[in-house]
């Protein structure tokens, strides 16, 4: 008597979904591994580990919008402004759908002081999330910044103008006030993201004289973009 187990032909395509399945479990597990890992480093403030993970990521995924978002932050983190800059600025050309690039870049034009190109970027990362709540924040402190240069010119150009200096005295108390945000400074309170869409939440560090502060990393995501191949 012949005791082998048989399969009926409708029960393999059940155990190969099965199987698919699994496999891709174990692949999404992988990378949120991968996105954890890369955090941890960061969040340790272990720059140098932090990229190269990072790079060694994206070698074999070179278009992973996440990851390529974290080692903006990385660079940021680590004062490489015009690698971060570049880094952001690719990934609105490619992403163009995902707000916190534009965010960032932000964050990175209004520490050097170019608020003109920090608006624009903002106005694009609300275009695309009119719910994006910290760009909406950024870009009225923004408006600030450039509310007090065009009131300091003015008031060079007309000291005896008695309206100048109360108004310039509201937007200085604003920006010198302690801030109740986590990670924000004296400076102001524009925010930075550190990751995409679906992991935003909280805040962290300031950036230097712009009082930009960064989102911290929550959990690893995929960015509602989705990845190219």
């Amino acid at each position: 008597m012949n005791n082998a187990l048989t399969m009926s032909p409708r029960a393999l395509p059940r155990l190969l979904g099965l199987a698919a399945l699994t496999v891709a479990l174990a692949s999404t597990s992988a990378l949120a591994d991968d996105y954890r890992d890369v955090n941890q480093l960061l969040r340790s403030g272990k720059y140098a580990d932090a990229l190269g993970k990072a790079d060694q990521y994206l070698a074999a995924k070179p278009r992973d919008p996440q990851m390529r978002f974290l080692k903006g932050v990385i660079q940021t983190e680590a004062g490489k402004t015009a690698d971060a800059i570049s880094t952001f600025q690719k990934l609105t050309d490619e992403y163009p759908e995902l707000p916190e690039p534009f965010n960032n870049l932000a964050v990175l034009y209004a520490n050097q002081g170019q608020y003109d190109k920090a608006r624009a970027a903002l106005e694009m990362a609300i275009r695309n999330n009119p719910s994006y709540a910290t760009a909406h924040e950024n870009l009225g402190d923004v408006y600030a910044k450039l509310a007090s240069l065009a009131y300091s010119k003015a008031l060079q150009l007309d000291s005896n103008n008695p309206s100048l200096r109360p108004k310039l005295a509201i937007i200085r108390e604003l920006f010198s006030a302690p801030s109740a945000k986590p990670g924000s400074n004296a400076a102001g309170n524009l925010s930075s993201a550190q990751t995409t869409k679906e992991t935003i939440q909280g805040k962290t560090s300031a950036q230097p004289g712009t009082g930009l502060a960064a989102s911290a990393p929550a959990r690893a995501n995929s960015v509602s973009a989705g990845q190219k191949p």
